[in-house]
């Protein structure tokens, strides 16, 4: 028996290990034959810009709503997404680059008004406004569920927006790739399959996409190899396109001897063609070249605790999308002194 540990803290939302879904779908190998560990290559001089893209969901107050005796759920929510611009080859500063945080007033039927606009006392703290939306579902965690998707959807339009356009057909060639995007999290259903350098940084092992028999090559890559690119499906279900990815898997940094030997190991994604009829040259091309930048890019654990997963520039990111939407202690006091004002109570 040999017991090892996870190398995320038990305070965060999730284990860094977790496998705790089986995949339903089809893996296939597109790449090579051979299951064996890939080395990291040098990246291109051609690619000049590298974007990190991030978002960020916060429930601020739920609501209970009477509506001619009618009890409905609702919820104040804020959200933020952004981006930091970097060099890949480290000749200019990364920067901060369009962090933006939007509110939403999240209610589970038809909402009879405006805008909330939620103003202080004092002018110079700035207002609140909060667009209403109505939210599909009627329980209680609706409108949650609601600002999560809005946000992810706002990320991935991000994400489209920054990177090379580079259409997935056999004339493709790397030399297109100038700007790459690197999205924290997986890529989303219903965003077209190809047509961007977007590649989703997936921190969480929650699903293993390679056989028992294979997982061996995830515990053995070194710092910078990554494993053959894989071609995975989703087929439909309940209303859901199909769709598909390309994923492999790179080791940003060694494992400590206490934890768990994937400890250090990342999964990345692609959009792909629904059929695995070849391997563009632009996927493999970002693959060779993603254990080299995300090396550059992985956190330390003395600086952050989902270290190496969580990328510097993502963790900048977070801090300043925390600020673009405020103190959440401020922010509840305001929206109780709307609702009192609104009652004819004085706060």
């Amino acid at each position: 028996m040999r017991i090892r540990l996870d190398p995320w803290p038990i305070d965060t939302l999730d284990a860094q290990l977790s496998l705790k879904n089986a995949f339903p779908g089809d893996v296939v190998d597109v790449e090579q034959d051979r299951w064996a560990a890939v080395d990291a290559r040098p990246i291109p001089t051609n690619l000049h810009t590298v974007y990190v893209v991030d978002g960020k969901p916060r429930m601020e107050a739920r609501l209970l709503v009477e509506d001619d005796g009618e009890a409905i759920f609702g919820g104040y929510g804020a959200y933020a997404v952004g981006a930091v611009e970097l060099c890949p080859h480290g000749s200019r500063e990364a920067r901060l680059h369009e962090v933006k945080a939007r509110r939403v007033l999240a209610v589970c039927g038809e909402w009879k008004g405006d805008d909330v606009r939620l103003v202080p006392r004092d002018p110079h703290s700035g207002e609140l406004l909060y667009t209403p939306y109505k939210v599909p579902g009627s329980d209680q965690n609706a409108p949650q569920q609601f600002l999560q998707s809005i946000m992810l959807k706002t990320e991935q339009e991000l994400s489209h927006r920054y990177a090379s356009q580079v259409p997935f057909d056999e004339d493709d060639e790397q030399e297109a790739l100038a700007v790459l995007t690197l999205q924290d999290g997986p890529l989303r259903f219903g965003t077209g399959k190809g047509g961007g350098a977007v590649v989703g940084c997936v921190k969480t092992m929650q699903t293993l996409y390679v056989s028992a028999d294979r997982a061996y090559l995830l515990a053995e890559l070194k710092p910078g190899e990554r494993s053959p690119i894989l071609h995975f499906r989703y087929d439909k279900q309940g209303g859901r396109a199909e769709e598909a990815r390309f994923t492999w898997y790179v080791r940003l940094c060694e494992a400590e001897f206490y934890q768990h030997p994937y400890a250090g190991v990342m999964r990345l994604e692609m959009h792909a063609p629904f059929e695995p009829d070849f391997l563009p040259p632009i996927v493999k091309a970002i693959a060779d070249l993603s254990g080299s930048l995300l090396c550059r890019l992985g956190s330390k654990s003395f600086k952050d605790p989902r270290a190496p997963q969580n990328l510097i520039p993502t963790r900048a990111l977070e801090q300043a999308m925390g600020r673009a939407m405020g103190d959440q202690s401020l922010v509840m006091r305001r929206i109780r002194a709307h609702i009192g004002a609104e009652l004819g109570v004085a706060s």
